[in-house]
């Protein structure tokens, strides 16, 4: 909390005094990134430590939920902030959003296998090293982090920031008005989808089915960056989210049922690392390449590669849940 509202200060402060220069830019936007990496797994084992293992599904539904709703209403709010008190001002106002949560966390719940977790000595990249081979062991626990390296690593969020250009190529209207629209589909298709899961409860959290789900992400993104149709284009961002949200929530709920209990925030962790730390190099898949050869062609072709490396994963998975079920485990 406290990265995060270093981000947004340094921001208002740049714009207020007028000097924002790219290295500045460039270093608030790395701090803005490492708070939500590193916020991120406390987040999930404060979410286990609250509801417990019975209604984690749940748990970790709606706390993605509440993302995706930012993304959905953020914009409006932020531009009625920004309009009453300009960038510079409306900016600063972000961080005493922050101060609710961050007192709160002072006494926020906690398991006694997370007070006994706080005291562990905490060695680097040693740590990283030994729980690679501890969830070597644990199959679940692998397919669950490959799928979050993967997707990260070759998609990730990084088409969110190209929505603008996408706009401009659909010609539809306003490339503003356009812009939004399309990001608000992909959010509203993650809140339906935690809406669906929560109301239906009938999908099975498996690796087969949250691969299955990636693979239909990627197909809903292959067949965006393919269309020139606006209202297609809406309609497949609407899907994205949708398939999105479910592959993510029931990975990030299988990592953390399935994680040894004495080192469940260093798996977790590891989970995060794979699934926030790899959209750094999405940035290359994606963007850097969308600069290259288009943002169609780049997303398409990283979605293509992205689909041959879930149906490697998914045949992998089938056959440990084959070895699993003649071994009678």
């Amino acid at each position: 909390m406290l990265l995060f509202i270093v981000a947004s200060a340094g921001w208002g402060i740049f714009f207020i005094t007028d000097t924002l220069q790219m290295w500045h830019a460039m270093l608030l936007l790395v701090i803005h990134g490492c708070a939500g990496v590193l916020w991120q797994t406390p987040n999930q084992l404060l979410l286990y430590d609250i509801v417990g293992p019975a209604d984690l599904p749940s748990a970790v539904r709606l706390n993605a939920m509440a993302r995706y709703l930012g993304i959905l209403v953020g914009p409006a709010a932020g531009g009625v902030i920004m309009l009453a008190l300009g960038p510079s001002h409306g900016i600063i106002l972000n961080t005493v959003f922050y101060l609710p949560m961050l007192l709160w966390l002072f006494w926020a719940p906690i398991s006694a296998q997370g007070a006994v977790a706080k005291r562990l000595a905490v060695r680097g990249l040693a740590d990283i090293v030994q729980t690679i081979r501890v969830i070597g062991t644990y199959p679940v626990l692998i397919s669950m982090t490959l799928l979050a390296g993967l997707t990260s690593f070759m998609i990730g969020n990084a088409y969110h920031a190209q929505m603008p250009g996408f706009a401009v190529d659909l010609g539809h209207g306003d490339p503003g008005v356009a812009y939004s629209v399309l990001l608000a589909a992909d959010a509203a298709g993650a809140l339906l989808a935690g809406i669906a899961l929560e109301a239906w409860g009938r999908l099975r959290a498996t690796p087969q089915t949250a691969i299955v789900l990636a693979i239909l992400w990627a197909l809903s993104l292959l067949a965006f960056a393919s269309v020139g149709i606006y209202s297609l284009a809406i309609a497949l961002l609407f899907a994205a989210g949708f398939f999105e949200l479910s592959f993510n929530t029931m990975a990030q709920t299988m990592v953390q049922l399935n994680a040894p209990a004495n080192i469940r925030g260093r798996v977790v962790g590891l989970f995060n690392m794979a699934g926030l730390g790899m959209r750094a190099f999405s940035g290359i898949t994606v963007g850097l390449f969308g600069a290259a050869i288009g943002i169609h062609w780049s997303l398409a072709l990283s979605a293509a590669v992205l689909l041959a490396f879930l149906f490697v994963l998914l045949r992998r998975a089938h056959a440990q849940a084959g070895r699993t079920r003649a071994s009678g485990g």
